[in-house]
């Protein structure tokens, strides 16, 4: 079907309208941390906004939540364990996809989110954050630790904040939300 007024094919498609074999593949962001890398959390934040840039590009709110998740689990990672974190992005092909972001850590203790008090200073508040903008969120054992996860979707979302499965259960998080592939 040809387009009218276009200059050429559509984004992730052959001048014959076809799907191009590479516009159907999620991208896939991967980076190893070091433990006590603090420097690794802006190339983070960084490395989500350019993700999201030509996906996102319309959602500039939905793209600082994500930022903001991102940085707030990879400053837990760093903070709370000592052997460092594999921080994952996946999101899939179509522009407008959701968001799966992945850190995994080396310590097994399980992280909860807790009510901050004024005297906690800028303590205790990144899984409240997590939990307020993330459409889904989680925590699961994953060998020698754990992987804490979120998944946000482009555009507005209404957000729930539930705790189902508990630490007992093997993770934390909302009780729509999939567990981590």
């Amino acid at each position: 079907m040809e387009r009218q007024g276009a200059a050429g094919p559509a984004r992730g498609q052959t001048a014959g309208g076809a799907a191009r074999p590479d516009a159907l593949r999620p991208v896939h962001w991967r980076r190893q941390v070091a433990g006590a890398e603090m420097t690794a959390v802006p190339e983070v934040r960084r490395a989500v906004r350019e993700l999201l840039r030509h996906h996102w590009a319309e959602e500039a709110d939905s793209a600082a939540s994500a930022e903001l998740c991102a940085t707030e689990l990879v400053t837990n990672a760093l903070v709370h364990t000592d052997r460092g974190a594999v921080v994952t992005a996946t999101m899939g092909p179509a522009p407008g996809a959701a968001l799966r972001v992945e850190v995994r850590d080396f310590t097994a203790a399980m992280p909860t989110p807790c009510d901050p008090t004024v005297d906690d200073g800028t303590h205790g508040r990144g899984l409240m954050l997590v939990q307020t903008l993330a459409d889904s969120w989680g925590v699961s054992a994953d060998g020698v630790g754990k992987v804490v996860w979120f998944e946000l979707a482009a555009g507005p979302a209404e957000r729930l904040v539930v705790d189902t499965a508990g630490p007992a259960a093997g993770g934390v998080g909302h009780a729509d939300a999939p567990g981590p592939a």
